[in-house]
């Protein structure tokens, strides 16, 4: 039974680190965080034509900086309240 019981928790673990791995929040952050660099670095660059394309507006700037204030909130949320694995049933006593 030790052995079972060993092999259980060895799993328990692995599937606890697969969900932190995987929690939707980090995919998203990340990308956003990602993106938002880009296109921040994009509005900083502009030239004269895109802003006047736009209206005399730097859209790139604010959205690259709209993206990057989101994608480190859900980085943040992800930091603040971390994916904890559901817990089990409880162990039946033979």
């Amino acid at each position: 039974m030790s052995e079972l019981h060993k092999e259980v928790s060895e799993l328990e673990r692995a599937s606890a680190t697969a969900a932190r791995l995987f929690d939707i929040r980090r995919i998203i952050g990340g990308l956003f965080v990602v993106y938002g660099i880009i296109v921040t670095i994009a509005g900083i660059t502009a030239s004269d034509a895109d802003l006047r394309k736009a209206e005399g507006i730097n859209i790139n700037l604010w959205t690259g900086l709209g993206m990057l204030a989101l994608g480190l909130f859900f980085l943040g949320w992800l930091w603040l309240r971390p994916t904890t694995a559901p817990a089990g049933p409880p162990p039946e006593d033979a």
